[in-house]
């Protein structure tokens, strides 16, 4: 069936998203397109928004609102600022935020180590985090990569980067299922994972 041209490129559009197949794209297409003209337009605002309307932290690669150069957890003086958590990824921020049970302070990698994607450490954040520990104000990092084996290559790297540093390296416990990501995580297990984490060297 031949439709608008409208409608199958914000069906094409849609697609590309993570998640979304052919069939979902154009079920929610079809919403949109029956849907009142204020949702729409919220949609189309919040999507210009989205890219105009933030900017990323320079201190812990964390999104925060435009302007602003430290994002709140980076700007707060209630955080541990012995304390690094670091991660993959902005989303995995959220998730461990979450639980509610981490004061310290984070670093956002911006990915993973994966030499199969020709992504090396000069593509990650590594040596803005080792700037941030050449102060020796922070006493502990703890590395967050997801349970993977990009996940767990870039521990393995940063572990050597910074075993020298005399600041105490911990990787979250074994609570996290092999080949998931953090942001999927319930609340209770990245808790158990945070309070549980080990020495690299142990």
């Amino acid at each position: 069936m031949l439709v608008p041209k409208p409608i199958q490129r914000m069906i094409d559009a849609l697609s590309r998203l993570p998640g979304i197949g052919p069939k979902t794209a154009s079920r929610l297409t079809f919403f949109l397109l029956r849907a009142d003209g204020e949702l729409n337009i919220e949609l189309a605002t919040s999507l210009n928004e989205l890219r105009s309307g933030t900017g990323t932290c320079r201190q812990c690669f964390n999104i925060t609102t435009a302007g602003q150069e430290l994002c709140p957890i980076c700007a707060s003086n209630q955080r541990d600022q012995t304390l690094i958590c670091v991660v993959e990824e902005a989303l995995d921020v959220i998730a461990l935020e979450r639980t509610e049970g981490y004061k310290g302070l984070y670093h956002v990698l911006d990915g993973a180590l994966s030499p199969i994607e020709g992504i090396g450490p000069e593509d990650l954040h590594i040596a803005e985090l080792q700037e941030r520990l050449s102060d020796g104000e922070v006493v502990e990092v703890i590395i967050a990569t997801n349970p993977s084996m990009e996940g767990d290559a870039t521990a393995m790297y940063l572990q050597q980067q910074f075993a020298k540093l005399g600041v105490r390296l911990t990787r979250l416990a074994r609570g996290l299922p092999m080949g998931g990501d953090l942001e999927y995580a319930d609340q209770n297990t990245l808790l158990r994972a945070l309070s549980g984490r080990q020495d690299l060297d142990a």
